[in-house]
C-alpha cells in the first residue's frame, strides 16, 4: 500500500503502519476480534432501554470490559446510527474510550462509493482529527476495487488500515462474489465493443479478484500490509490466500456457528493475520464485567489451542 503524497500527518500509532500495529497487538493479546453490536434484543437482555442512554451504557461498558484485553474491537456502526445523531455521538465516545485504552478499533461501516463521495467517507473514518476516525474500517469494493482509491490513500497517509469485503457469510453474497463470468459484450457511443471483466482474467471468482487486488497493495510490506479482506467464518471460502500478506477478518465465531477448530483449518495457508470475530456470543454474557472478561479469555484460549493444533498437523 503506497503512502499518500507528502506522507500525511502522523497516524494513531505515531506514524507506525497499521499492519505493524496489528501484528504487535495480536502478538500481545492473541488474534481474537470482539464486536460491539448493540442490538435492541441485547440492550433488553442487559436491562437497558432501546434509546441513546441505554446504548451508551451498553457500548461503553462493553468497551471497558475489552480495554487492554484484546487485539481489536469492532463496533458495528449501524446499531449506533439507528439512534440518529445521539447514537453517532455515542459511537464517537466509544472510539475515544478505545483510543485512550490503546486498543485497536476496526469500525464496521462497509462503505463503498466513487470519487468525491468515497473521499468524504475517507475523511470521516480514516483521517486524523475526525471524531469518527478508527484504526481501520470495513469497505465494500463492489463498485470496483479502484473506487476505493481515496480510502486506500487516506489510510496509507495516516497509518490506518482497511478490510475489503471478499467472501461474506450471507447466502446472497455468493450471487456476486462467486461469479466467474469471463467477459460480456457491451455497446457504447464511443466504443463499438468492450470487454467487461466480472471475474479476473484467469476466470477466478470476483472474491478472488478482491483478494488479489488487496495482495497487490500489500506486496513488499513487512510484517504485512494494511489492506485486509473479510471472509466469513461459517463456510468453505475456496480462496487462494497464500499471497495476501495481510489480515483476514473472519466474522461468524460463536452465534453464527463458526468454531475455532474450523477456522484454524480453513485459514491455515494465510500469510498474514487471521482475526476471528465474535460478537453476540460474547455480549450475551453481560452486563457483568467479570463475566464478559471471562468469556473473552475462554475464546482466546480456545483459539490459541485450535491454532496450535492445526499448526502441529500441517
Amino acid at each position: 500500500m503506497s503512502p499518500a503524497a507528502g506522507g500525511g500527518a502522523p497516524g494513531p500509532g505515531g506514524g507506525v503502519p497499521f499492519g505493524r500495529r496489528l501484528a504487535d497487538a495480536v502478538a500481545a493479546h492473541g488474534p481474537l476480534c470482539v464486536g460491539i453490536d448493540p442490538h435492541r434484543e441485547l440492550l433488553a437482555a442487559w436491562g437497558l432501554a432501546d434509546d441513546p442512554a441505554g446504548l451508551e451504557r451498553f457500548a461503553r461498558d462493553a468497551m471497558a470490559a475489552l480495554a487492554g484485553q484484546v487485539a481489536v474491537v469492532k463496533p458495528q456502526s449501524a446499531f449506533f446510527e439507528r439512534h440518529g445523531s445521539a447514537g453517532v455521538a455515542v459511537l464517537e465516545r466509544v472510539l475515544a474510550d478505545a483510543r485512550e485504552s490503546g486498543t485497536l478499533v476496526l469500525l464496521d461501516v462497509k462503505r463503498g462509493d466513487i470519487g468525491s463521495t468515497m473521499a468524504g467517507y475517507a475523511d470521516a473514518y480514516l483521517t486524523d482529527g475526525s471524531p469518527l476516525a478508527a484504526d481501520a474500517v470495513t469497505l465494500s469494493p463492489y463498485l470496483g476495487f479502484g473506487s476505493l482509491a481515496p480510502a486506500l490513500t487516506a489510510a496509507a497517509g495516516s497509518g490506518r488500515g482497511v478490510f475489503v469485503l471478499a467472501r461474506t457469510s450471507n447466502p446472497d453474497g455468493a450471487q456476486v462474489q462467486t461469479a466467474q463470468v469471463q467477459t460480456a459484450q457491451v455497446q457504447t457511443a464511443q466504443v463499438q465493443t468492450a470487454r467487461v471483466q466480472l471475474a479476473d482474467r484467469d476466470g477466478r471468482s470476483v472474491a478472488q479478484a478482491m483478494v488479489n487486488a488487496a495482495a497487490a497493495e500489500n506486496a513488499g510490506c513487512t510484517p504485512m500490509g494494511d489492506v485486509g479482506v473479510v471472509i466469513g467464518a461459517t463456510h468453505e471460502h475456496g480462496l487462494e490466500l497464500s499471497g495476501l500478506n495481510g489480515p483476514v477478518l473472519a466474522p461468524g465465531l460463536g452465534a453464527q456457528g463458526g468454531t475455532p477448530v474450523e477456522l484454524a483449518v480453513r485459514f491455515g495457508e494465510l500469510t498474514g493475520v487471521l482475526l476471528p470475530s465474535v460478537s453476540r456470543a460474547w455480549l450475551e454474557k453481560g452486563p457483568d464485567q467479570a463475566a464478559l472478561r471471562a468469556a473473552v479469555r475462554t475464546w482466546q484460549d480456545e483459539l490459541a489451542g485450535a491454532i496450535e493444533q492445526a499448526g502441529a498437523t500441517q
